[in-house]
């Protein structure tokens, strides 16, 4: 409870990050009339959003499983993360309506150091909270708050990308420059936008783990199952930052209930120290049950087929 409470205190706190980037931004637009600072603000108005829907996606994933979602609400993120990244290619087109105009008639007398180093000053902020939230969404293994801080960290780079740009117009008067970049800009942003889309389907298609999950997973099934001669059939699926994991356990057909019971506990609980959002399921069979392929424990009685 008090991990969960932690990343909704993250996406909260991004709700209030974004307000005040967008501000910022807005207000560097006003005071300059850039297009290329128009399209800076218009990805922070996207973070607004992004932010909100991180917000809700996380509270909603914390509720625990009821009737009509036995498997809990974990996928809340990912479906989040796919409407961000929605926003996110509606930002990249509403941008090159913008420069479209701006590339007929370019137009940036009011240009000056101060809109610029208002603009500094919001990707300063944005840099910082990135890392924070995609340091906290890896710890976490939540989708809402890493797609959120992918997100900002392309807003920072759109703002250095545009701020350099806008530099070089200041330097040798060529106006044209600005829409140019305002349309890199829209190009980097559609790229996120699709990156962020195509993760978080594929989570919702029940994708398995990742290829280090899945390394810890059989490491920790060979340290746990002795007194069981294989495990096979390992299958993992990804909802939101909650991995399923499920196998078959073959023990000798003379075994108890209970102490195959107890080798169950003791696998569940290897995997959950290294996985903490892990839930797994063991199919417990007799050994007349045993594969030509299969995981065995490391030293112990069974033999890896594998």
């Amino acid at each position: 409870m008090v991990q969960s409470q932690s990343s909704q205190s993250l996406a909260l706190g991004s709700v209030a990050v974004a307000l005040s980037v967008l501000a910022l931004k807005i207000v560097a637009w006003q005071l300059t009339g850039a297009v290329a600072l128009y399209s800076d603000a218009m990805e922070s108005f996207v973070n607004v959003a992004g932010a909100l829907l991180a917000w809700t996606a996380i509270r909603i994933a914390d509720r625990p499983a009821d009737k009509s979602h036995p498997f809990g609400h974990h996928k809340a993120e990912n479906l989040s993360a796919i409407a961000e990244g929605s926003l996110i290619v509606l930002a990249a087109v509403l941008i090159l309506q913008e420069a479209w105009g701006a590339l007929l008639s370019p137009n940036l007398e009011r240009l000056g150091v101060v809109g610029l180093a208002v603009n500094s000053l919001a990707m300063v902020i944005n840099l910082v909270w990135a890392r924070v939230l995609i340091t906290a969404g890896a710890r976490r293994r939540s989708p809402a708050l890493s797609a959120n801080g992918r997100h900002l960290m392309t807003d920072v780079w759109t703002s250095v990308g545009v701020l350099a740009g806008l530099c070089l117009v200041l330097l040798t008067g060529w106006a044209l420059l600005d829409p140019l970049m305002a349309v890199l800009v829209a190009v980097n942003i559609l790229r996120e936008g699709w990156k962020v889309i195509f993760s978080s389907a594929g989570d919702l298609m029940d994708s398995a783990a990742h290829a280090s999950d899945r390394e810890v997973i059989e490491t920790s099934v060979r340290d746990s199952c002795h007194g069981a001669l294989q495990v096979h059939d390992l299958r993992t699926r990804r909802a939101g930052k909650v991995l399923f994991i499920e196998f078959h356990l073959v023990v000798d057909a003379g075994m108890t209930v209970g102490e195959a019971h107890g080798i169950c506990d003791t696998i569940e609980a290897a995997i959950a120290a290294h996985l903490s959002e892990a839930r797994t399921t063991i199919h417990v069979e007799p050994d007349d049950m045993l594969e030509q392929s299969g995981l065995a424990p490391e030293a112990g009685t069974g033999r890896d087929h594998g």
